[in-house]
């Protein structure tokens, strides 16, 4: 396979990703936005830690679907994710919907 075969191919495959976000976003109540992924869910909790004075996040997901492309299985009952890195967690306005 050709570096060329390897970027459409991986061009493919996010339209593809893109596809499927846009078609279950209906389906959720939030976005969550990690340093590592991205989320859709619809019951979020996060609980700020702090731990030798270094503060990082304790995040749950519920009923979610995670962005990822190497992913098989995209939707999840449960998802824990702990980061000292920013978290961006958004309600979706219901005319996005």
């Amino acid at each position: 396979m050709s570096a060329e075969d390897l970027e459409r191919y991986e061009t493919e495959i996010e339209l593809q990703l893109y596809q499927e976000y846009r078609a279950v976003l209906p389906m959720f109540k939030y976005v969550v936005e990690t340093e590592r992924r991205f989320y859709l869910a619809n019951e979020v909790r996060m609980d700020p830690r702090n731990e030798g004075g270094r503060t990082y996040f304790e995040i749950e997901l519920r009923d979610a679907w995670v962005w990822d492309m190497y992913r098989p299985a995209r939707f999840v009952s449960s998802v824990k994710v702990v980061t000292f890195k920013d978290v961006n967690v958004e309600e979706i306005p219901e005319k996005d919907l």
